[in-house]
């Protein structure tokens, strides 16, 4: 590959990408639903997580987030995950090395999530206790009208990390971040671990099975060959 200009800074996702919690995240959204009197099939909401409720009740149940109905569900979502699924996600293979070697390499980094600050956080941890310390900045669905793919939440993160979009590169695991970082004027590097076909991801600059993957080939990457 021939080196271009240099990443100076990455905006990593987190639930697909870091964490394996796309189908615990997929089951609390079901039962919630469920719970509030809509039966749903799993297979119909998989496809939506890396969105956020703003985009998945409407799609799903053509009700807001915000309306008393949908405020009710994402409640219970919330409630279910906590309690029932959230002992059960664990980090990918090679997420805290990855994270730390990109750090050690003079990347500055950044996470962008549909997920809620507080969700956010308690994630983290499960990668490794004061991992947090690596990240510059973060947005969250707390700083965005809209979530992924509408790019709301990834011009929060530039904004903050104060880097121009083409230093900067986006690390997710579904197309919506891929869409989401293209109206932002950020190129992608995909993972597969979060389910989706490498023709579902096929506009990223780059896909790879997950961190562990990428770790391994980092030196033939764009995150050191420039982009």
């Amino acid at each position: 590959m021939t080196r271009h200009q240099p990443v100076k800074g990455i905006i990593l996702d987190v639930d697909g990408t870091l964490i394996d919690s796309n189908k615990a995240h997929t089951h609390a959204w079901v039962e919630a639903m469920k719970e509030n009197g809509y039966d749903v099939p799993f297979e119909k909401v998989g496809p939506l997580i890396g969105m956020g409720g703003d985009k998945v009740l409407p799609e799903v149940l053509h009700l807001s987030k915000d309306s008393p109905e949908g405020k009710k569900i994402g409640e219970s979502r919330k409630k279910i995950f906590k309690e029932k699924y959230f002992s059960t996600v664990k980090a990918f293979p090679g997420t805290a090395e990855l994270l730390h070697h990109m750090h050690d390499k003079g990347l500055r980094l950044a996470i962008a999530t549909s997920a809620e600050p507080d969700e956010l956080h308690e994630m983290l941890k499960i990668i490794e206790p004061h991992i947090d310390q690596l990240f510059e900045q973060e947005a969250t669905s707390k700083d965005a009208n809209q979530s992924k793919p509408d790019p709301d939440i990834i011009h929060a993160t530039i904004k903050r990390i104060g880097l121009d979009p083409h230093e900067l590169l986006m690390i997710g695991d579904t197309a919506y971040d891929i869409e989401a970082a293209s109206k932002a004027s950020l190129s992608t590097i995909a993972f597969r671990s979060g389910g989706w076909s490498d023709k579902d991801l096929a506009g990223a600059l780059a896909i790879y099975d997950g961190p562990e993957d990428l770790l391994k080939q980092y030196d033939q990457s764009p995150l050191s060959q420039g982009i």
